[in-house]
Protein backbone atom coordinates (compact mmCIF):
# COMPACT_ATOMS: atom_id res chain seq x y z
CA UNK A 1 0.00 0.00 0.00
CA UNK A 2 3.04 2.33 0.79
CA UNK A 3 4.63 2.22 -2.01
CA UNK A 4 1.58 2.44 -4.21
CA UNK A 5 0.81 5.74 -2.49
CA UNK A 6 4.69 6.91 -3.02
CA UNK A 7 4.48 5.67 -7.04
CA UNK A 8 1.33 8.13 -6.89
CA UNK A 9 2.54 11.25 -5.08
CA UNK A 10 5.62 10.79 -7.59
CA UNK A 11 3.42 11.00 -10.33
CA UNK A 12 1.40 13.79 -9.01
CA UNK A 13 4.84 15.84 -8.61
CA UNK A 14 5.78 15.02 -12.23
CA UNK A 15 2.90 16.51 -13.69
CA UNK A 16 2.83 19.03 -11.67
CA UNK A 17 6.58 20.39 -12.63
CA UNK A 18 5.71 19.70 -16.27
CA UNK A 19 2.85 21.30 -16.55
CA UNK A 20 4.36 24.36 -14.96
CA UNK A 21 7.78 23.93 -16.99
CA UNK A 22 5.17 24.01 -20.53
CA UNK A 23 2.80 26.89 -19.01
CA UNK A 24 6.04 28.83 -18.23
CA UNK A 25 7.76 28.07 -21.57
CA UNK A 26 4.64 29.23 -23.57
CA UNK A 27 3.79 32.30 -22.14
CA UNK A 28 7.27 33.49 -22.60
CA UNK A 29 6.93 33.20 -26.12
CA UNK A 30 3.84 34.67 -27.23
CA UNK A 31 2.47 33.91 -30.74
CA UNK A 32 2.98 37.67 -33.06
CA UNK A 33 0.39 38.48 -35.77
CA UNK A 34 1.34 37.74 -38.92
CA UNK A 35 2.30 41.08 -40.98
CA UNK A 36 0.30 42.27 -43.49
CA UNK A 37 1.71 42.42 -46.91
CA UNK A 38 1.50 46.00 -48.67
CA UNK A 39 -1.60 46.94 -50.50
CA UNK A 40 -3.58 43.94 -48.77
CA UNK A 41 -6.06 44.89 -45.36
CA UNK A 42 -6.73 42.14 -43.59
CA UNK A 43 -10.64 40.59 -43.63
CA UNK A 44 -12.49 41.00 -40.62
CA UNK A 45 -15.02 43.08 -38.39
CA UNK A 46 -13.02 46.52 -39.39
CA UNK A 47 -12.80 46.36 -42.94
CA UNK A 48 -16.12 44.33 -44.16
CA UNK A 49 -15.11 44.87 -47.86
CA UNK A 50 -13.11 42.13 -48.16
CA UNK A 51 -14.17 38.30 -48.32
CA UNK A 52 -12.85 36.48 -45.33
CA UNK A 53 -11.19 33.09 -45.95
CA UNK A 54 -14.04 31.27 -44.41
CA UNK A 55 -16.87 33.27 -46.76
CA UNK A 56 -14.03 32.54 -50.11
CA UNK A 57 -14.81 28.86 -48.70
CA UNK A 58 -18.56 28.39 -48.48
CA UNK A 59 -18.48 30.39 -51.45
CA UNK A 60 -16.22 27.80 -53.25
CA UNK A 61 -18.08 24.95 -51.70
CA UNK A 62 -21.46 26.20 -53.13
CA UNK A 63 -20.37 26.54 -56.49
CA UNK A 64 -19.30 23.02 -55.94
CA UNK A 65 -22.28 21.74 -54.73
CA UNK A 66 -24.39 23.57 -57.51
CA UNK A 67 -21.75 21.76 -60.11
CA UNK A 68 -22.46 18.59 -58.43
CA UNK A 69 -26.15 19.02 -58.16
CA UNK A 70 -26.57 19.49 -61.98
CA UNK A 71 -24.40 16.48 -62.73
CA UNK A 72 -26.36 14.14 -60.36
CA UNK A 73 -29.80 15.69 -62.33
CA UNK A 74 -28.04 14.67 -65.47
CA UNK A 75 -27.16 11.25 -64.31
CA UNK A 76 -30.67 11.10 -63.06
CA UNK A 77 -32.28 12.06 -66.28
CA UNK A 78 -29.46 9.38 -68.63
CA UNK A 79 -30.56 6.47 -65.53
CA UNK A 80 -34.54 6.87 -66.40
CA UNK A 81 -33.74 7.09 -70.31
CA UNK A 82 -32.27 3.71 -69.80
CA UNK A 83 -34.81 2.21 -67.24
CA UNK A 84 -37.45 3.55 -69.86
CA UNK A 85 -35.90 2.01 -72.82
CA UNK A 86 -35.23 -1.33 -71.32
CA UNK A 87 -37.08 -4.23 -69.89
CA UNK A 88 -35.51 -4.23 -66.31
CA UNK A 89 -37.79 -7.30 -65.10
CA UNK A 90 -35.80 -9.49 -67.15
CA UNK A 91 -32.56 -7.37 -67.75
CA UNK A 92 -30.70 -5.96 -65.38
CA UNK A 93 -27.81 -4.24 -67.38
CA UNK A 94 -24.12 -3.40 -65.70
CA UNK A 95 -24.62 -0.39 -67.18
CA UNK A 96 -27.81 1.10 -65.15
CA UNK A 97 -26.06 -0.43 -62.09
CA UNK A 98 -22.70 1.66 -62.58
CA UNK A 99 -24.97 4.95 -63.05
CA UNK A 100 -26.83 3.84 -60.12
CA UNK A 101 -23.78 3.34 -57.82
CA UNK A 102 -22.54 7.17 -59.50
CA UNK A 103 -25.61 9.07 -58.48
CA UNK A 104 -25.44 7.52 -54.94
CA UNK A 105 -21.83 8.71 -54.51
CA UNK A 106 -22.88 11.89 -56.09
CA UNK A 107 -25.72 12.61 -53.49
CA UNK A 108 -23.27 11.19 -50.51
CA UNK A 109 -21.05 13.98 -51.19
CA UNK A 110 -23.57 16.52 -52.00
CA UNK A 111 -25.27 15.52 -48.72
CA UNK A 112 -21.78 15.65 -46.35
CA UNK A 113 -21.07 18.86 -48.09
CA UNK A 114 -23.95 20.82 -47.14
CA UNK A 115 -23.58 19.73 -43.98
CA UNK A 116 -20.52 21.50 -43.59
Amino acid sequence: MNTRRNFLVGLATAGTMLGAVVGTASSQNPTKPRPVPPGQEPAGPDNPNLPSPEKRQLDENEKDIKKKVERLYELATELKAAVDKTDSSKVLSLNLLKKTEEIEKLAKDIRSRSKG
